[in-house]
């Protein structure tokens, strides 16, 4: 009878042992893959830029792709930013408050009004 119950004992725990063992590997994977689909973007675009056309245009596109990073960082939705800080300087936004356009300090002209 002792013989019995150490055998199903044994089993169990190498039956629990297998089963936390397979949580552990699922769950890693879970965390890689977040992990890998939130680099997969960045990854792509380096890749896709390396033909930006001349060294100027890559420090150009570095610019833009950091303005659309930080705001997406800032929840703002970078599209509304761009277009409303590229229409607000084409109009004569004074360069002494450049500061206000910035993602952390801007506030999209609807949120304003309202």
């Amino acid at each position: 009878m002792a013989a019995l119950l150490r055998g199903l004992l044994a089993g169990a725990s190498r039956g629990l042992e297998a089963q936390r063992l397979e949580s552990t590997r699922v769950l890693r994977g879970a965390r890689h893959n977040t992990v890998e689909r939130a680099i997969r973007p960045i990854a792509l675009r380096r890749k896709n830029h390396l033909f930006a056309g001349s060294d100027g245009g890559t420090a150009r596109w570095a610019v833009v792709a950091s303005l659309l990073a930080t705001a997406k960082l800032n929840d703002v939705e970078p599209f509304a930013y761009l277009k409303d800080v590229l229409e607000r300087l084409s109009n004569g936004y004074p360069m002494s408050r450049l500061d206000d356009l910035l993602p952390w300090n801007w506030a999209s002209p609807v949120a304003a009004a309202a």
